[in-house]
């Protein structure tokens, strides 16, 4: 079964209906992952035994008269998360012999509450502090679309095990882009929601601080409007938490386009590679002949947000591992983070960390200034191509570690925004747009990627 060829809803209501049983997709699914993955290397553990236990479970219930909203949905879930039973490693050496969770993340316990079945978990860089996916334990994974390229990072395991068809749902994370890039290198539409729609809570702190935001990543937007409608709502445990929406977000997602949009290639801080410049100007030009006015914007932000997101990201960083320094465990540490985590030590201090959350204020009025005259932000998803493997990805042929650039401040501000498939480049890899929204209008950015979606009609899939 090739989970790209059903939508999360459809299979649901045929588990409810009894048309399909949840032993049935999960049987598919886990002989997706064993024919699959010892090339993509999405999965970096899976329990075939506990799985088929919690569908058969499933099964039972429904034969019993029970209706759940996410019946026998077979999942993922992003090694940066715990699942009850299975190790949460963090991509990381030191560990993986860690005692398995005892309990699930807030989300995957509501996801196992709605009917999800919980096969294993996908891979992630140490710590998620990249946007490509390898690391010490697990090894690299590929990309279904190009087994030489990274699915990005840091939910690359997530998104690959997505592109290629192995289930039709997984969690993600996004704390600088780690759901909307491997989104956009894999051919899939994700969402990073406003920070506190699906809560973090729990024992643990979140990894990136104010940064963090988790939730579903599927193949297209609506199924994951459907799957958000079951996981977000307040908790007690997430000081940051949002009231559930009164009304479902995904009955409303009607293909309607919005009467108008901004359009900034750039936001004012970067050039982009001119392939993923001419995609997306194409894409531009089908919303102006579809009767949507077009605004153009290119002095977005004043400031590259980069620097002050590093401020958050390394002081995570540094609160998280910076006590293993001189310790034998510094040398398990993956070499490119440990820079990092010093830099988050020695070269940030208290007031850089207040400044850095000034700069939250005005990369947000800036935003407001723009939202005046339309009530979403088109930009690239990336400014260059996914990276090989090896390397860092490349604008206009140019190697560059500066590759993306246009997701970062979105987590500084809080905005909800989504990234849409929007073609593929000269050598087969998609190419994605942003569509980024005022503050708390996710139901707004889900309409337009909707819309978007019917309208370019995207239905390639990687080769895989």
């Amino acid at each position: 079964m090739d989970f790209r060829d059903y939508t999360v809803v459809s299979l649901a209501e045929d588990v409810n209906q009894q048309k399909k049983s949840a032993v049935e997709l999960t049987k598919a699914a886990l002989a997706n992952i064993d024919r699959l993955n010892p090339t993509i290397n999405a999965f970096c553990s899976y329990d075939s035994s506990s799985a088929l236990a919690e569908a058969a479970m499933i099964d039972e219930k429904i034969a019993n008269g029970a209706s759940l909203p996410l019946a026998g949905i077979p999942i993922g879930v992003k090694d940066l998360e715990d699942a009850k039973g299975f190790v949460t490693t963090f991509g990381s050496q030191m560990h993986v012999n860690d005692a398995p969770a005892a309990a699930d993340s807030v989300l995957v316990s509501r996801l196992r509450q709605a009917g999800c079945v919980v096969l294993g978990k996908t891979n992630t860089p140490e710590f998620g502090f990249k946007g490509k996916t390898d690391n010490i334990p697990f090894g690299a994974s590929c990309n279904p679309w190009n087994i030489q390229r990274t699915p990005g990072g840091s939910s690359g395991g997530t998104s690959a095990a997505l592109a290629s068809g192995m289930v039709p749902l997984a969690t993600g994370s996004d704390g600088g882009g780690s759901i909307r890039i491997p989104a956009a290198l894999c051919g899939l539409s994700g969402i990073k929601t406003s920070q506190g729609r699906v809560p973090n809570g729990g024992a643990k702190p979140p990894g990136s601080g104010l940064l963090t935001v988790k939730g579903p990543m599927t193949n297209r937007i609506r199924d994951a409007a459907y799957v958000l409608d079951h996981c977000m709502g307040e908790e007690p445990s997430d000081i940051f938490s949002l009231p559930k929406p009164t009304q479902a977000w995904y009955p409303q997602l009607d293909g309607s386009l919005p009467e108008k949009v901004i359009w900034s290639s750039t936001m004012g801080i970067t050039s982009v590679d001119k392939q993923i410049l001419k995609a997306c100007e194409k894409v531009v030009g089908q919303l102006a002949d579809a009767g949507v006015e077009i605004i153009e914007n290119e002095h977005i932000w004043n400031t590259n947000p980069f620097l002050p997101w590093l401020v958050f990201w390394t002081a995570a960083r540094g609160r998280a591992q910076g006590h293993l320094r001189g310790t034998p465990e510094w040398e398990q540490i993956d070499a490119d983070l440990r820079p990092q985590i010093e830099m988050g030590l020695d070269r940030f201090n208290a007031a850089d960390y207040a400044s850095a959350i000034d700069m939250c204020h005005i990369l947000n009025l800036e935003l407001e200034t723009a939202f005046e005259a339309a009530p979403l932000i088109l930009t690239p998803a990336t400014r260059g191509h996914a990276p090989k493997i090896e390397g860092d990805g490349w604008v206009d042929g140019e190697e560059t570690p500066d590759w993306v650039a246009f997701t970062m401040g979105i987590n500084m501000t809080r905005n909800p925004a989504g990234i849409v498939p929007i073609g593929t480049s000269e050598d087969g890899m998609p190419i994605g747009m942003q569509v980024l929204g005022r503050q708390l209008a996710d139901l707004t950015v889900l309409k337009a990627m909707a819309g978007l979606e019917d309208l370019l009609g995207f239905d390639e899939k990687a080769p895989i």
